[in-house]
């Protein structure tokens, strides 16, 4: 078995891919590189092939038709030979020193004859055009270099959540609780982080800034005109993620501060797709907000008044016009100091 298994999902990543990839080989015999070509149309497959001939004992390929991200990740998680499950998106990259010592820690805890659930580093966006990166670390929140629980978590900072991008999962863990991601649908990486948390007993949080988070093409899912054409999907999601928090109630109110984290989660997540709908400006678009909030009602009318009478969920249904303003205001003045999107 290997130590650790990598997925990286692509589709028409020719122009990008090589960095990534190149930046994981680093972990040697240890790692398992799964390249997954979803139904790519330019040379994707090819160049994965010929990594895979170069480094027989390390790089893999699936070959699949096209599924869109989340088929791609059910594809890794399925064919994982690894202790460990991480994703990588082809068009960002990982710090090789940061990588060296997450997989020494890694091997550390497999010696002492331990494992962890969720395994957390730091990652980096890296925004194009900008010199300084802004990095988002964790050590506020939650204890360093030993093995803890969720009652050593300590509280997270306003836009401070644990992301596809500084998580690594236990292999078995994702097969256990039955993650399956939707296929043909963007923004799956929230319920890649989210709904196997109810079953996370032990974690490790190393300080490093480990995975670098491209953010600049224009294409990019995160663009913000490219998420609200494809705000359908981003209430999908958001739906998704409510109707998984009803379904695993029972496990998840087993422990206050799961609960706690993911009522959070879920703020954040209906605070995006509400300020996108906002932002677009379209009367349909806010008639969509009436049904998202609406449909949480419907599911759970607790986490209904939990999201809606908080700061966040005030911001979001200020009335009228004005209302609206000063909530796309005060998104712009969040996306200044986030450096999201």
């Amino acid at each position: 078995m290997k130590l650790l298994t990598v997925t990286i999902p692509c589709y028409n990543s020719a122009e990008y891919m090589r960095r990534c990839i190149d930046s994981l080989l680093v972990g040697g015999e240890d790692v398992e590189l799964i390249i997954v070509n979803d139904g790519s149309t330019d040379n994707t497959l090819d160049i994965a092939e010929e990594y895979a001939q170069r480094f027989p004992g390390i790089v893999r390929v699936i070959d699949k038709e096209n599924g869109g991200h989340g088929s791609a990740v059910n594809a890794g998680i399925e064919n994982a030979n690894g202790l460990y499950f991480k994703v990588v998106d082809s068009d960002d990259w990982v710090s090789q020193s940061a990588y060296e010592k997450i997989l020494n820690c890694l091997r550390n805890l497999l010696d002492d004859g331990k494992s962890v659930d969720m395994f957390i580093s730091n990652f980096v966006y890296e925004k194009e055009g900008e010199k300084r990166k802004k990095v988002m670390k964790y050590h506020h929140a939650l204890p360093q270099d030993k093995i803890f629980t969720w009652k050593d978590v300590r509280h997270f900072m306003v836009g401070q959540y644990i992301l596809m991008h500084s998580v690594i999962y236990r292999t078995k863990l994702l097969r256990e609780c039955g993650l399956k991601l939707p296929e043909h649908t963007f923004y799956v990486d929230n319920i890649f982080v989210f709904n196997p948390l109810p079953y996370v007993k032990t974690m490790y949080y190393l300080d490093v800034n480990f995975y670098r988070y491209y953010i600049g093409r224009a294409d990019q899912s995160v663009n913000e005109e490219v998420m609200i054409s494809r705000i359908d999907q981003q209430i999908k999601v958001n739906e998704l993620m409510v109707d998984y928090y009803v379904s695993e109630f029972s496990r998840i109110c087993a422990n206050g501060k799961v609960r706690r984290y993911m009522v959070n989660y879920l703020d954040i997540i209906t605070t995006v797709s509400s300020v996108l709908l906002i932002r677009s400006g379209r009367e349909e678009n806010l008639e969509k907000k009436k049904e998202l909030w609406g449909y949480i009602r419907g599911k759970d009318k607790w986490l209904w008044a939990r999201l809606r009478s908080g700061i966040l969920g005030n911001a979001m249904n200020l009335p009228g016009k004005l209302g609206r303003k000063i909530t796309v205001d005060g998104y712009k003045i969040c996306q200044s100091i986030f450096h999201f999107n």
